[in-house]
């Protein structure tokens, strides 16, 4: 392959126009903006190739020694790239909290890449800063429904924030406990704060032995990563039983009061509004009053779920996340944005300066850099993403994308009771729900012998993983696996299949083809067999 000349005026095109010919990417766009379903179903390889092939293709380690033409770069990353990437569009891709996105997000990827505006400062995001505040308005007006005045007093000005954009859930989490953390130790009197003096200093001075933070057990991993960052330690977690999938309000409130009863502080409370696996709601409300008595902060996480403000016919699975304190939100996710567009609101607009940074050359005082008060510096403008979402589906639009996801999950779950050879072990409550394969003669043999439902259980949590691993590696269609624990199987983990119905273009047939693809794989699997021949021979003796 002839590589480009390594030469001023070669880099000098490079940045400011394509070679002479149309260049490969220039064709690669032109592709992607007439169609983009087209192009990833010519593009993506439907069969799978396996992880240690395609990590051949990048086991070089040297950064190359001569330029290369772009044209001659970009039949590279389609070979090794393209071909071997996951294609999300598709609509028997329900395994994951990954979706088609709107076409417009392509030609304004490409503005937001070639204005490369960085939000850390106003110097370098003049028009982004305010675009980006308006943005995080409009989602907390959503949230807390607050009226004009307040908005009209904050919205813009230097001394208030009523949140951050980052990366997502993670990032989002983390800056939440983290303000939670600096209000709770606060600088008083002579002490300058745990943002200065530290934490062992702090819970010295407030009489601590420990601070802890209360979740569920179906809380998302980032909640270790807040505790492991903010110097609380992962043990300090503290994850509670949710045999319902949900918190218990009641054992929240008794945990919480058992701990501040030894000396120790609880410092937030964390509700859940769309679990990772099951898409489950915490009662918020509930949990809220909870966090009012022990005085502590009062956290949601509705990365997944938040989307359902948008519906005037479902907002009230909400009902109480007016009274967080803070909210984590995903544009990502049932928002359609492109990766990574995280949100966290604050309900209060001054907690934010609980962690607020200032630096001469940067972020000084008194001026309305975001990068002040913001976990992440340097980022992009990922709000203009949101801004244009929210302006062209606009509210009513939005909530006919989350009533049709909702409407589908049902249908999916009426398909699957409706089934002989299939159980549903979680219902939905978002556009999220969990089942498994159940033939209907294992069925048969369980009710007749319920005292081998426990190894019954293992040989089809067996069959699941087959059947997963077969299908994925098929590349037609993906669905998610997990493991969870059922209060009606006496509380043993199963392991089922997790399907996320969130792609608008995904339609009954798809459905129906996806569970008659896992049935036929089933009965080609060991895992099948293994399991019909244990029944039949407990049977015969």
């Amino acid at each position: 392959m002839i590589k480009a000349r390594a030469s001023m005026e070669h880099l000098f095109r490079v940045f400011t126009a394509p070679e002479g010919r149309e260049s490969k990417l220039a064709q690669i766009e032109r592709h992607l903006s007439s169609n983009l379903a087209d192009f990833l179903s010519q593009h993506v390889v439907s069969k799978a190739t396996s992880l240690e092939d395609i990590e051949q293709h990048f086991a070089e380690f040297t950064v190359p020694e001569e330029p290369q033409f772009v044209s001659d770069h970009a039949e590279s990353l389609l070979k090794n790239l393209v071909a071997n990437s996951v294609n999300t569009y598709s609509p028997q891709f329900i395994g994951h909290m990954t979706s088609a996105l709107p076409y417009f997000h392509l030609p304004l990827a490409k503005l937001l890449v070639g204005l490369n505006q960085n939000l850390v400062k106003i110097e370098t995001s003049k028009a982004f800063t305010p675009l980006e505040r308006q943005v995080l308005g409009m989602m907390h007006q959503m949230v807390y429904q607050q009226d004009a005045d307040f908005y009209q007093a904050h919205l813009h000005s230097a001394n208030y924030s009523l949140g951050a954009f980052c990366s997502g859930g993670t990032i989002a989490n983390i800056s939440a406990l983290w303000v939670a953390r600096n209000q709770c130790l606060a600088p008083q009197g002579n002490f300058k704060g745990i943002a200065k003096a530290g934490l062992h200093s702090a819970l010295q001075h407030y009489g601590y032995k420990d601070l802890v933070i209360l979740t569920s057990r179906r809380g998302h991993y980032s909640l270790s990563k807040a505790a492991d960052i903010l110097g609380l330690g992962r043990d300090n977690l503290i994850t509670l039983d949710c045999p319902e999938h949900t918190l218990d309000p009641a054992l929240a409130l008794a945990e919480g009061q058992r701990l501040q009863a030894q000396g120790i502080k609880v410092l937030a409370i964390v509700g859940i509004a769309g679990t990772t696996e099951t898409g489950h709601i915490d009662p918020l409300d509930e949990l809220a009053d909870v966090a009012s008595q022990l005085g502590c902060h009062f956290h949601v996480d509705a990365a997944w779920g938040g989307a359902m403000l948008f519906s005037n016919t479902h907002r009230g699975l909400l009902k109480g996340i007016e009274r967080a304190d803070s909210v984590t939100l995903d544009a990502h996710k049932q928002m359609y944005v492109p990766m990574g567009a995280g949100m966290v609101l604050f309900k209060d607009a001054n907690a934010s300066n609980a962690v607020r940074h200032h630096a001469e050359y940067i972020l000084r005082a008194g001026s309305k850099d975001l990068g002040a008060s913001t976990l992440e510096g340097s980022r992009n403008g990922m709000a203009m993403m949101l801004y244009a979402s929210l302006h062209i589906f606009g509210r009513q639009g939005y909530q006919l994308l989350i009533d049709n996801s909702l409407e589908k999950a049902h249908h999916f779950a009426d398909m699957i009771n409706q089934h002989d050879d299939f159980e549903l072990t979680t219902e939905p409550t978002l556009c999220l729900l969990t089942y498994r394969l159940f033939p209907a003669a294992v069925l048969v043999y369980v009710e007749q012998h319920p005292q081998q439902a426990a190894k019954v259980n293992q040989l089809l949590n067996d069959l699941t993983v087959a059947v997963q691993k077969r299908q994925r590696e098929a590349g037609k269609s993906f669905v998610s696996r997990t493991r969870l624990e059922i209060q009606r199987h006496a509380g043993q983990k199963l392991t089922v299949f997790r399907v996320v119905l969130a792609n608008p273009l995904t339609t009954s047939e798809h459905l129906q083809d996806i569970l008659q693809e896992q049935l036929t794989i089933a009965k080609q699997t060991h895992a099948w067999q293994a399991l019909l021949n244990y029944c039949e021979l407990q049977q015969s003796q």
